[in-house]
């Protein structure tokens, strides 16, 4: 076994013994246990302690600073705004008007009475909901390593079973109305196609963090500011619309990269895939 392969290996047991062990007393106390003492809601960071923790392990201070660099990288074609800020909105938002137009009662948005607030919301959506918590252990460490191995999608698909298993606690304690019960059964299916979405974003980023981070938060901060789920027709229709949408990308994209430009022949953890020197 190779020495990123067990790097990889550490980096998921890391994460979810962080992760899972800080969440059990959340667990515990929603199943009725009494006394027991729960620290601050920090579970989320498992994915980028673990990050970190193994780069300073294996590349000391260089490696931190080069992981910690990645999140400020604006490197990439100006188009990928879109998708990173406005592909999941516009999902949520279509989804509302068709469920509307087929009689459903819009949801309560949050923001009704003050629609000024969404951009602090989105803010603190990006800080507090898991963005800035995982992507540095999700894509940030894990992803290019799974890669290596695997085509894009593959190593998506792979990548998003352990981000949905890594989740499952949360439909133990977690008010989200995305971590109830009844939606346990559509939220597996779905994070993997939100994986594959990511990927697709960040291997034509040049593997940048920014829009990783933001395209993640722009998912969360959708299903807050645009509840689908709150409804019925759209909440019905939202799996097979996200369904399209991975699919089109896979098929447009090609799996191989999920871009339509030839995988980089780099050894290196990050393969640079810049779209101005045409590789």
């Amino acid at each position: 076994m190779q020495t990123e392969d067990r790097n990889l290996i550490a980096f998921l047991a890391l994460t979810f013994a962080v992760s899972w062990l800080l969440w059990a007393p959340r667990v515990l106390s929603a199943r009725g246990a009494t006394g027991v003492p729960t620290p601050p809601n920090v579970g989320a960071f498992g994915p980028t302690v673990a990050a970190f923790v193994l780069t300073y392990l294996t590349r000391r201070r260089e490696g931190v600073v080069e992981l910690a660099r990645r999140v400020v990288d604006v490197d990439f074609r100006a188009r990928w705004w879109l998708p990173t800020l406005f592909l999941f909105p516009a999902i949520n938002v279509g989804l509302l008007l068709v469920g509307h137009l087929q009689g459903d009662p819009l949801p309560s948005f949050p923001w009704r009475e003050q629609p000024l607030t969404l951009p602090v919301a989105f803010v603190v959506v990006l800080l507090t909901t898991g963005p800035l918590q995982e992507e540095f252990g999700w894509r940030g460490y894990a992803l290019d390593r799974i890669q290596r191995h695997w085509n894009a999608l593959v190593a998506s698909l792979i990548l998003g079973v352990v981000w949905a298993t890594w989740h499952l606690p949360l439909f133990f304690f977690d008010e989200a109305v995305i971590y109830r019960p009844e939606n346990v059964v559509g939220f597996v299916p779905s994070i993997l196609m939100v994986t594959v979405v990511i990927t697709w974003v960040y291997n034509n980023t040049g593997g940048s963090l920014l829009p990783a981070l933001l395209v993640h938060a722009s998912f969360n901060f959708s299903h807050w500011a645009l509840p689908v789920l709150e409804t019925t027709v759209a909440r019905e229709l939202y799996p097979f619309v996200l369904l399209g949408v991975t699919a089109s990308v896979v098929l447009y994209w090609g799996p191989d990269d999920l871009s339509r430009r030839p995988r980089g022949v780099d050894d290196a953890i990050r393969p640079r895939r810049d779209e101005k020197s045409g590789r």
